[in-house]
């Protein structure tokens, strides 16, 4: 049965620390320069947001020399109410970064699923959470260089109570380059031509509709929205030394506690704020 929680309410976040080998290569095999330190940091406010200002319980697991993406952990698994999917990464080397995920989700009591080697013939079945934009009513899985079709019908199958439509990436690399959402009904998106034609394929393909915030820098179309206790609506979203065109747009979203938060560091290797967590609603009973 589908999970009726309020959007965006959740009890955990789940982080990767990050790795002494952070940054040797970028999306498209080429070196970056990354300041490692400085990484670090922006890992540490971030948690420390994620903790001490949203109130989540967070889970980190030490980062792994040996897996250099591990930091990315959002891509490793989609979880929705009580269900945990461990995806399969395009990239052979990031599978075994699943194993240490899979192990806190186990402890955790979700019901883990997992998508077999086996599934989509000879090529396989691919599919990373960063191509993944749930919003409380449907799932858009993102079919780019990381994310086929058949790793889009293997998640429809784990969800089966949530409608899941496929679209383009055109204006990023992963789907939630160019979009994530701002609240229950708002979606946050780039205004570069590429999200604006994905925008009109999700826009065609739902029978809901979402408010769109178009923010004018890539970057600040990641968000992580978080519904808070006592109806405080949390929004964690870049700061305005990396986004300064940007900042102004968020004040549109009344009654929020923004929490700016730096990522340009991660942003330098494809990857953005929702990068850096798995957010997870679980109240345990023992």
């Amino acid at each position: 049965m589908a999970n009726v929680c309020p959007y965006g309410r959740f009890t955990h976040a789940v982080v990767r620390g990050i790795p002494e080998s952070f940054g040797k290569l970028a999306e498209g095999g080429e070196e970056v320069q990354v300041d490692l330190a400085k990484a670090q940091r922006q890992f540490g406010v971030l948690t420390g947001a994620l903790r001490q200002k949203v109130g989540l319980q967070l889970i980190e697991i030490p980062a792994d020399p040996n897996l250099s993406e591990s930091w990315r952990i959002e891509d490793v698994a989609v979880i929705q109410g009580d269900t945990a999917l461990i995806t399969r990464p395009w990239k052979q080397q990031r599978r075994s970064e699943a194993e240490a995920v899979r192990k806190v989700l186990s402890e955790l009591n979700l019901t883990v699923v997992e998508m077999g080697v086996e599934e989509g013939g000879s090529g396989g079945a691919t599919l990373e959470g960063s191509d993944v934009l749930f919003t409380g009513r449907e799932f858009f899985v993102g079919i780019s260089s990381h994310t086929n079709h058949r790793g889009a019908e293997v998640l429809a199958d784990t969800f089966r109570d949530f409608a899941v439509s496929t679209v383009p990436v055109c204006g990023g690399s992963r789907l939630k380059n160019i979009c994530s959402m701002g609240g229950p009904d708002t979606i946050i998106i780039s205004n570069t031509d590429g999200a604006k034609k994905t925008l009109r394929v999700m826009e065609q393909l739902t029978d809901h509709h979402y408010d769109v915030l178009t923010v004018p820098e890539d970057q600040a179309a990641n968000c992580i929205y978080v519904k808070g206790p006592a109806k405080v609506d949390y929004l964690l979203h870049p700061t305005a030394d990396e986004c300064p065109n940007s900042t102004p747009m968020f004040q549109k979203l009344t009654d929020y506690t923004f929490l700016p938060t730096a990522c340009s560091e991660a942003v330098k290797l494809g990857g953005s704020l929702s990068s850096f967590c798995l957010l997870i609603n679980r109240k345990l009973h023992y």
